[in-house]
């Protein structure tokens, strides 16, 4: 088991030799998820296995994350734990990817090699909510209810400008 994970991995050479990569990776280095974020205090676990399905080389494993998102009805942060299954066919051409078995979602690589953490910014981005919002009704639910039920009150209060007519109407004179 390897605790200190490679800057950039070759995952053919990783599958050939049932490689398996264990460690943490700070959220500071994932920048691209970090302009998504709160606070970019915390770590990613990352548990990976490297091996083949037929002769596609394909990676196993979880990645483990608590993030701090902005909830977007107050703006606060909210916390978001990640806990995704990783299963991946590595591919370097359109054609394997539609021959890949349903179990697996395609990583199509440029190059022999990737970076570990475009790796792992990339399987996380992926599973972000679109909406981030507290499980609660937090402030801004409380502050929007509070004005409508106001604006409801002000204008049962409200004169209507038609009493008149109406009082006409009643009378019968017009």
């Amino acid at each position: 088991m390897q605790n200190r994970l490679p800057e950039i991995i070759d995952p053919t050479h990783l599958a050939d030799k049932r490689g398996e990569l264990h460690g943490q990776i700070s959220l500071k280095r994932l920048t691209r998820l970090s302009e998504k974020l709160v606070s970019d205090q915390g770590v990613v676990m990352v548990d990976l296995y490297f091996g083949r399905e037929g002769r596609t080389p394909k990676i196993d494993g979880s990645l483990k994350a608590t993030l701090q998102l902005e909830c977007q009805n107050c703006l606060e942060g909210v916390e978001f734990e990640i806990d995704h299954k990783v299963n991946l066919g590595v591919v370097i051409t359109f054609e394997q990817v539609e021959r890949l078995s349903e179990e697996l979602e395609p990583l199509l690589l440029e190059e022999e090699t990737i970076p570990l953490t475009t790796l792992v910014e990339d399987e996380l981005l992926l599973h972000l909510p679109d909406y981030p919002k507290h499980s609660h009704d937090c402030i801004a639910n409380k502050v929007i209810k509070k004005h409508t039920v106001a604006f409801d009150e002000a204008a049962t209060k409200k004169p209507n400008p038609f009493s008149v007519l109406a009082k006409l109407k009643s009378t019968g004179e017009a």
